[in-house]
């Protein structure tokens, strides 16, 4: 299996850990799910790289302003289903790359990504994220 460069904008599996768990002490994700890389950034000693994700969810958001719904075209263009899906801006998991929480997309065994949002997409959504962020509603949770 081939481990792809984390690039922002990637849509990749993987055992997403919400910040709820976290608090109540869990250390693993109770289910795999697209998440969609919004950070990365080498390491100043030459490490692996940090990278922050955001999670999918068919769960409608509790916080409509700190989520951002996929179209059903953009979706279709992943592989992913055809439900309702949200992207909650409002918490990440941070860890470093590829860490140990990088799963196999179903049915596409050796493959860790769905592909790419488009451009134009991702850069609508990380305007809506820096914006939940830059008003105090970002919780990151570290994963290493």
């Amino acid at each position: 299996m081939s481990i792809p460069d984390p690039q922002i904008g990637l849509v990749l599996s993987y055992s997403y850990l919400w910040h709820h768990e976290h608090r109540a002490g869990r250390q693993e994700g109770a289910k795999n799910r697209p998440c969609v890389v919004v950070f990365s950034v080498l390491r100043p000693d030459g490490g692996n790289a940090i990278v922050r994700v955001v999670p999918v969810t068919h769960s409608p958001p509790e916080k409509p302003a700190a989520a951002f719904e996929l179209p059903a075209a953009v979706k279709r263009y992943l592989g992913l289903d055809a439900e309702r899906s949200w992207v909650i801006l409002d918490e990440v998991n941070e860890f470093g790359w590829p860490g140990f929480d990088l799963r196999p997309v179903p049915g596409a065994p050796g493959s860790f990504t769905y592909g790419f949002l488009p451009p134009r997409l991702f850069n609508q959504l990380m305007a809506k994220l820096v914006e939940v962020w830059k008003q105090g509603h970002g919780k990151a949770t570290p994963r290493d």
